[in-house]
């Protein structure tokens, strides 16, 4: 029959798209309703019989016949001479239930049905992907990279579905070909009008604790527990780990025998160096374990404002900072305390913001983030170092140089 001829023509659809029959079966039913609510005015007299497992679909219009001359609603009453045409035993005040084939709702209907039915079937893939990957938000994914965009790398997985690695969130070491695999954590799922939207991450702290659980049976067990997790990716990273119980060594579970465990972590992270250090709620050890590989001396904290004061040997001072600044950063993110770092046997400095007038706010910026915050913490640096330390020109660190070291000639 006609409605059979449509719906094995959405076999297709069926096959391609996992959907089973069933639920087309309900979707057919939910477009036939709406084009015959268009084109009659209501679907409220129609019967729409529905047999999945033959994927077959009958349509039946019901009126009640009248006398000729009496019809008011085309679509709920019909004449009682029409009535007749179909049954010649028909009288006034019966049901008349007939067959509306397709070619009834015209051609222009049938088309419109048809882009209808389309657009239903993907609306219901697309919100079925949506679930699923939603679930899967916050889990390590892997993909096989399928077009590399300036932007983005756009990944299929093995169902064919499309996964955006933007370049915001991939290690500035990555480097991909087309048909290799990639594994990241899922950062997030949204849905742009119809379509998900899947974004992988590779820079988020969340993918090098998702590692951790993969490739060390201790974390996976739930026998270590992974407190905090920060990063610079690509370049450093710290992993506060913590275990109650007593006869397991966190850090050395989670490093192996000469690194044996984390080396293949650090390898997917484009040899991105990871500190594990034991987590502690002593806090003043807590931020001395945090500067490794800086041997602190002594540490002063001020919990009301949430900083802490740190004294080291001049020698240590570089290690604590370490390269870019990066160290002393992750200590910080990583305690949530804002680290000040204080040479031992210094008994006199002055904040780089007291030269203000002759060095401008920017420049003093600019040291901050490395952590050199006093005259002194950057004189201990030769100005070929800061270059390489800091993005200002050679030209500009001098003159800093020489109005710091102008303060101690005196």
């Amino acid at each position: 029959m006609e409605n059979l001829a449509l719906i094995d023509s959405f076999s297709e659809f069926k096959d391609d798209k996992s959907i089973d029959r069933v639920t087309l079966m309900s979707i057919l039913e939910e477009t036939f309703r709406s084009a015959l609510k268009k084109k009659y005015g209501s679907d409220d007299n129609f019967d729409i019989i529905v047999n999945p497992d033959k994927g077959d679909l009958e349509i039946w219009r019901n009126r009640v016949v009248v006398d000729d001359g009496e019809v008011e609603d085309e679509n709920q009453e019909i004449a009682i001479t029409e009535a007749r045409k179909i049954e010649p035993d028909f009288e006034v005040g019966e049901d008349v239930s007939e067959e509306v084939k397709l070619i009834d709702l015209g051609r222009r209907a049938i088309l419109a049905l048809r882009q209808n039915l389309i657009a239903k079937i993907h609306e219901h893939d697309n919100t079925n992907l949506y679930k699923q990957f939603k679930e899967l938000e916050g889990e390590i994914y892997t993909a096989e990279v399928h077009h590399i965009r300036h932007r983005a790398v756009i990944l299929l997985d093995d169902d064919g579905n499309e996964v955006i690695l933007p370049k915001d969130k991939q290690i500035p070491s990555d480097f991909f070909r087309k048909g290799e695999n990639v594994r990241g954590v899922i950062e997030s799922v949204e849905l742009k009008g119809t379509k998900p939207t899947i974004i992988m991450s590779r820079t988020a702290p969340l993918f090098l604790e998702k590692l951790f659980e993969q490739e060390i049976p201790e974390v996976f067990d739930g026998l270590i527990t992974i407190k905090n997790v920060v990063r610079v990716p690509g370049d450093k990273a710290k992993v506060a780990v913590e275990s109650y119980d007593d006869r397991i060594d966190p850090v050395g579970a989670c490093v192996g025998v000469k690194g044996s465990r984390i080396h293949g972590i650090v390898r997917e992270l484009g040899n991105e160096n990871i500190d594990v250090i034991n987590y502690t709620n002593n806090l003043q050890l807590y931020i001395t374990r945090a500067l490794s590989p800086a041997r602190v001396t002594s540490v002063k904290i001020d919990e009301e404002g949430k900083r802490a004061e740190v004294m080291l040997k001049p020698e240590e001072v570089s290690k604590a900072i370490g390269r870019g600044g990066h160290n002393i950063r992750l200590a910080g993110m990583l305690t949530g305390y804002e680290i000040d770092v204080f040479r031992e046997g210094v008994e006199e400095d002055v904040e780089l913001t007291e030269f203000s007038d002759e060095i401008e706010a920017w420049i003093i910026a600019e040291f901050s983030k490395i952590g050199l915050d006093t005259a002194k913490s950057v004189l201990d640096y030769d100005a070929n170092d800061l270059v390489k330390r800091t993005d200002l020109e050679a030209e500009t660190i001098e003159d800093v140089l020489r109005v710091l070291r102008a303060e101690f000639e005196d």
